[in-house]
């Protein structure tokens, strides 16, 4: 599990680094608002719609050469969208990367899934792994292009060679996992209902957070007056999500996996809300208790997708894991778009009805036998 976790955040670092490389692309390249959002959707539209697919095809037959290959390629597009001279083929490396980002998870979350077996702890480190590569992409990326401007993009290649190499390596040498990796699942039926339900939980909680995300340092920074108090409440979002990731594992073993679900989209109602009302350095609670409440279900999702089409594995979880970015990236302009009419304030209220809307599907869920 520890090759699985690390191999996620690899993977999931490529899609943190795309919001990194956005403000070199404007600054040397002289993009508009309206080029730089079409940087953002490069990345998240071609893999929300691509990942199931690959799940599909994990379905028919495993492909344990998809993690390595989709991490490399997840680096590669990344490493090529800096020596593009237009943006059409700047476009296209970062859809790239997002193709090899989709080719990833299916597979990855298949194998994972049949290392930890039943246990909700090992897929919440699973799923933590990605969440700390995505936070560690700005910290990637930043340096790099800071010392050599979008000339050096092919340096960000390196993390994905390296552990696509390792990994690929690692598979052919470790029996356990070449047991997980072809293992194929046979146990039950698919019942598509409870996970159309959760699909419809998991899109609500994936465009509050993706937006949460985009815009809370600019909503703190103008409420307290500092840029840095913005940055420091992401770190808090972040951190503190991370943390909330590995809490839901755990009280998934105590509570269940749908009591834990509606539980904490139940937190994160007024938490969100919060967030948009409270004065000043006030806020700073309120993005840790959103953080915990946004993040606890995360893995959870992916266990009870797996779990709801046990014959489907990688389905599952092309739906579950692609969709938790995919679906948040492509809708963010449209939140920016609301702030433009109404106001930031307004915009980040109107998020609050989305894990509501996550509740009220979480209610028709039902814990797999």
């Amino acid at each position: 599990m520890p090759l699985m976790v690390l191999g996620h955040a690899v993977d999931d670092l490529y899609q943190g680094a795309v919001p990194a490389l956005v403000p070199f692309l404007v600054a040397e390249r002289h993009y508009g608002y309206l080029a730089a959002a079409g940087i953002t959707v490069a990345a998240t539209l071609l893999s929300s719609v691509v990942q199931p697919l690959f799940g599909v095809l994990t379905d028919r037959r495993p492909m344990p050469w998809l993690v390595p290959v989709g991490m490399t390629v997840a680096g590669a597009g990344i490493g090529l969208s800096g020596l593009a001279d237009s943006y059409a083929l700047t476009w296209l490396a970062i859809a790239l990367s997002g193709l090899g980002v989709a080719a990833y998870h299916p597979e990855s979350a298949r194998i994972a899934r049949r290392l930890a077996g039943n246990g909700h702890v090992g897929m919440s480190w699973f799923s933590l792994g990605g969440n700390v590569g995505f936070a560690l992409g700005p910290i990637l990326v930043a340096p790099v292009l800071q010392a050599g401007g979008l000339g050096a993009t092919p340096y960000l290649v390196l993390p994905a060679l390296v552990a696509g190499v390792v990994i690929a390596a690692l598979f052919r040498r470790m029996h356990h996992l070449q047991s997980a990796v072809r293992h194929r699942a046979q146990a039950g039926r698919d019942d598509w209902r409870q996970f159309g339900w959760l699909t419809i939980v998991v899109v609500g909680r994936s465009i509050a957070a993706f937006s949460l995300n985009t815009f809370l340092a600019l909503w703190v920074t103008q409420r307290t007056g500092s840029v840095f108090a913005g940055e420091a409440a992401l770190v808090v979002l972040f951190g503190v999500g991370a943390l909330g990731t590995l809490l839901g594992g755990v009280l998934a073993g105590r509570w269940g996996r749908t009591r834990t679900v509606r539980v904490s989209y139940t937190v994160a109602v007024p938490a969100v809300a919060g967030i948009a009302l409270v004065p000043g350095y006030g806020v700073f609670p309120l993005v840790a208790l959103a953080a915990l409440a946004l993040y606890a279900p995360f893995s959870l999702h992916v266990t009870l997708g797996q779990d709801y089409l046990p014959n489907r594995l990688g389905t599952a979880s092309g739906v579950t894991l692609g969709l938790v970015v995919s679906v948040g990236g492509v809708v963010a302009p449209a939140v920016g778009a609301l702030a433009n009419a109404v106001g930031l304030r307004w915009a980040l209220l109107a998020l609050a009805v989305l894990p509501a809307v996550s509740v009220a599907a979480a209610r028709r869920l039902r814990e797999p036998s």
